[in-house]
């Protein structure tokens, strides 16, 4: 592979001249596809397949079934024997997080109600299913729940408004009025939905407030009477003054996870506050305290599924402040930094925008109503004004929801689903339903269907010196019927040079000749096919099985052989290629159908009596017979390719001389010996001397080394001869 040698660097070339004539950290897989939530186009690690779920998701129902997608599959059975993985989300066209903005104290102001003597029926503020008024110092709760007993126990009036008993409902209402304040008020009519009541004692003052009658007919500036026929929500007594709250956002919370699965800023049940739309996969918010004196307030992170009496913490941040030059401010703590993928003459990167890092993980914070030195010198209140600015204490305690989450990839729901009403509205195709134009609800051959999100996901991954990869899985696509993606896939590994791919030939239920003439049109030693699909039990959904492609559990495969030997052994085999998972193979190979596969470079996954199903071939893509066309060779290379480069760069800008060279030889000699003693090279030599480094080359501030390597072979032929020889006969020496 020709490279450009213009800024500095470490550049590798392979030269195979292994054509017949006829100890480093582990590096993790990335893996592409959809899932059920967690941030879109933003490749991210995980370490273990809780933190996967915990990011992505699992299980979700789509009608009355429930399924994962692909990539949960793979993750699961990649990280049983790997503690890395790179995982990016696919979505499409224009997808968001969710918000939640929150409200600070507010400051009080002051309204008078013109219409003296007059009651407004209003829409007050609401909190669950019960509304608030407060006057002066007392606050009055309406409840629809109109008892009609005259209870004075508390300052509540409870009624219901707007049915066809709606005269029984004014009496009781006026029964609580009486009970529960000095007036002595009598129903006169019911008209449009309002209530018209006379007092029937002039004069008589209450809270400020004083009756000389009581009509609907002139609301005032505080509510407007509801239309015909229409519900009211709550009223006012007129004649006195009302204190009000002008609120502002104190800062707003966004979700790192994409989608409209993170929306749940609906109402809330009539028990226990729990959030219709809330579930696992998403998350709420609450204010737990306040301190205006000292400024500081306490975030939680609650799960989306919980309820006020059985809470579910995620995370608790405590005496956070909205100074800037505190410590403890919220931008700190929390994180205020995310990233936006953004394109550069074609080229894909990450954009960082945000002053502070993600500490929380599941949401950054912005918008933040800063105030600047709360405090003075004395740790006092600098300014009283400025305890309004912080939100309030119990603030979404009883809803907290996020809302403004979208999906993009216009036509499909937060799951894949093509939506209702769309063009070419259809249900998403999973497991052995994937076909050419629906893979998990997605279309990976069209713009803005599936087409732009692996495409943008792959270019990124494209960049070797920002993601350490050693492997590219993208369950779903098959080579087949996704021939763009599948070849997109195999170009970012060549241009690596230090990754490997593994495409899945054809959809469920093909044939052998269909797999076979697949695999046939590509030339890659960078990437390999197996076949046939195999059947694995659901782990997330009990008694559930599933069919799915081979690249869900040939990661764990490699992952497997790498744990328990190295890359230069062959993952196949009996040893370290049973796919334990495996319940069985789509169909029962012969020998016959092996080594047509075989021939035609696809690695068979065979099922033996007694053994299971196993890889039983580790033939790359590559048309032309060389070390090349295996795939130990090819990942003992990347193994090798990896660590020399990254231990190389520290030679970069040094003084080009014979003690430069030596450090070179000093680092890559005992690697490649420790390589040998494990079974990965037969022999080896490195060249790093004057005669590579001639004159002219250093004056080209070029450092040249040659590094010849013999490759270890498999044995993958077992030739026995059985002589059978005559009583008698002399064995051979």
């Amino acid at each position: 592979m020709a490279e450009k040698i213009i800024s500095p660097g470490v550049f590798t070339n392979e030269i195979d001249q292994s054509f017949l004539p006829s100890a480093v950290a582990d590096i993790g897989a990335a893996l592409v596809g959809p899932t059920l939530k967690g941030p879109a186009g933003i490749p991210t690690v995980v370490t273990s397949f809780s933190e996967f779920q915990a990011k992505f998701g699992d299980v979700f129902k789509s009608g009355s079934n429930s399924f994962q997608f692909l990539t949960s599959h793979a993750a699961e059975q990649y990280l049983k024997n790997s503690d890395t993985l790179t995982v990016v989300r696919i979505m499409d066209g224009t997808f968001s997080p969710a918000t939640a903005s929150i409200l600070d104290t507010g400051n009080a102001t002051t309204a008078v109600n013109t219409a003296t003597g007059s009651m407004a029926i209003v829409t007050a503020a609401a909190t669950g299913d019960r509304y608030k008024i407060t006057q002066g110092s007392d606050t009055f709760t309406f409840i629809a729940s109109a008892d009609g007993a005259g209870d004075a126990s508390d300052n509540s009036i409870r009624f219901f408004v707007g049915s066809s008993t709606l005269g029984t409902h004014v009496t009781n209402l006026v029964t609580e009025i009486n009970a529960t304040s000095q007036l002595n008020l009598t129903a006169v009519s019911q008209s449009n939905g309002q209530l018209a009541l006379t007092a029937s004692s002039a004069g008589i003052t209450q809270n400020g407030v004083t009756f000389v009658t009581a009509s609907v007919s002139t609301p005032g500036t505080f509510g407007t009477a509801p239309a015909a026929g229409a519900d009211s929500d709550g009223f006012i007594m007129g004649g006195g003054t009302q204190t009000t709250g002008t609120q502002a956002t104190a800062f707003v919370l966004k979700t790192l996870a994409d989608g409209t699965i993170m929306n749940n800023a609906d109402t809330t049940s009539t028990t226990n506050n729990v959030l219709v739309s809330g579930s696992k996969h998403n998350i709420r918010y609450e204010i737990l305290s306040k301190n205006d004196k000292k400024g500081t307030f306490n975030l939680a992170i609650r799960a989306g599924n919980d309820n006020i009496k059985r809470k579910q913490t995620l995370e608790t941040f405590n005496n956070l402040t909205l100074d800037p030059n505190s410590t403890n401010y919220i931008g700190k703590v929390i994180g205020d930094q995310r990233f936006t993928v953004r394109s550069d003459n074609g080229t894909k990167y990450l954009q960082l925008s945000g002053s502070f890092p993600q500490k929380s993980k599941f949401v950054t914070v912005e918008s933040i109503n800063n105030t600047i030195d709360y405090l003075d010198e004395n740790g006092n209140l600098r300014v009283d004004a400025a305890s309004a600015s912080l939100p309030a204490a119990g603030s979404g305690s009883e809803n907290g929801g996020f809302g403004g989450g979208a999906d993009g990839h216009s036509g499909f729901d937060a799951l894949g689903n093509q939506t209702a009403g769309h063009s070419s509205a259809k249900p998403a195709n999973f497991y052995e339903t994937i076909d050419s134009t629906n893979s998990q609800g997605f279309d990976p051959q069209t713009t803005a269907r599936g087409l732009d999100g692996y495409t943008d996901a792959l270019d990124l991954l494209a960049n070797q010196d920002e993601y350490d990869i050693n492997l590219i899985l993208a369950p779903g696509i098959i080579g087949s019927v996704h021939t763009t993606i599948a070849s997109k896939i195999i170009d970012v590994c060549e241009s690596r040079g230090d990754a490997f791919a593994v495409i899945d030939p054809v959809p469920y239920d093909s044939t052998l000749a269909v797999a076979t003439t697949e695999a046939e049109s590509r030339d890659s030693n960078f990437a390999a096919m197996y076949w046939p699909w195999i059947k694995v039990p659901d782990s997330q959904v009990a008694g559930t099985q599933r069919w799915v492609p081979p690249s869900v559990a040939i990661g764990g495969i490699y992952a497997f052989n790498d744990k328990v030997a190295h890359p230069w052994f062959a993952p196949a085999g009996l040893n370290r290629g049973g796919i334990d998972i495996a319940i069985q193979a789509e169909r029962k190979l012969t020998q016959g159908n092996r080594d047509d596969l075989y021939d035609s470079n696809v690695n068979p996954i065979a099922t033996f009596p007694g053994q299971g199903v196993t890889v039983f071939g580790q033939k790359t893509l590559q048309k032309k017979a060389s070390a090349l066309d295996r795939i130990n060779v090819r990942r003992l290379l990347i193994r090798v390719k990896k660590f020399i480069a990254s231990s190389s760069r520290f030679l970069l800008f040094e003084q080009n001389n014979s003690a430069l060279r030596s450090r070179f030889l000093n680092i890559v000699n005992p690697f490649l010996e420790n390589v040998q003693s494990q079974s990965g090279l037969t022999a080896f030599r490195v060249v790093m001397d004057e005669s590579n480094n001639t004159p002219d080359v250093i004056d080209r501030n070029q450092l040249v080394g040659q590094l010849f390597l013999q490759p270890t072979r498999t044995a993958e032929f077992i030739v026995l001869d059985f002589i059978v020889q005559p009583t008698g006969a002399a064995f051979p020496e």
